[in-house]
């Protein structure tokens, strides 16, 4: 399914997608955002937590989900360190400390800002109609290990789309992760089939 070509098109294609996101979040913020180069796999939904924990450097987080739909199907988690968004309460123009309520505004607001760039970008690429729900919290304060314990995943196979956002001046780091069941990954993969003949 997901052969060398699919995957290198893949991960180009969403390397820009990641990029309009990283852009998007830097103008929010005024700040310079790094990414990592995605990661592409394609896992059964049992292994997702132990490849997440490879990735995911703290063990306590919290995770924002928001489903996509139309010419692509699936599901967007936004996965946050213990310390999530403090750092970022003075860039975005709060006054004082963030309280609960606003900090898991500020996770949703920085969500719904990365997923739409970033698969608004890869949709728009493979000529692909797209639409989101609102973003809700999945997570608060959880052992990674427990995220898709409490959440599980119904699905036979998951492709992962990984990336790690961070700021250059400032603590807070997230990771984007998308998950699709395996009849849409055949689905994306026809587009990206249809991508790479257009070359």
């Amino acid at each position: 399914m997901l052969t060398d070509d699919r995957k290198e098109a893949l991960q180009e294609i969403a390397n820009i997608g990641m990029g309009q996101a990283g852009a998007s979040i830097a103008q929010v913020l005024g700040e310079f955002v790094q990414l990592s180069i995605p990661r592409i796999l394609i896992v059964p939904p049992a292994e997702v937590p132990t490849t997440l924990a490879r990735t995911v450097e703290e063990s306590t987080v919290s995770a924002v989900r928001q489903a996509f739909y139309s010419d692509m199907r699936g599901e967007a988690l936004v996965i946050f360190g213990q310390h999530r968004c403090n750092d970022l309460a003075d860039l975005i123009g709060y006054e004082a400390d963030l309280d609960h309520a606003a900090e898991v505004e500020l996770l949703l607001d920085l969500s719904n800002i990365l997923v739409g760039a970033c698969l608004g970008g890869i949709a728009e690429q493979l000529n692909l109609a797209i639409g989101f729900s609102a973003p809700s919290l999945m997570a608060d304060a959880i052992p990674l290990s427990r995220l898709l314990q409490d959440n599980p995943v119904p699905w036979t196979a998951a492709l992962l789309v990984e990336v790690d956002f961070s700021l250059e001046k400032r603590s807070f780091a997230c990771n984007l992760v998308i998950l699709m069941p395996e009849a849409e990954i055949e689905r994306l993969m026809r587009a990206v089939d249809l991508f790479l003949e257009s070359l």
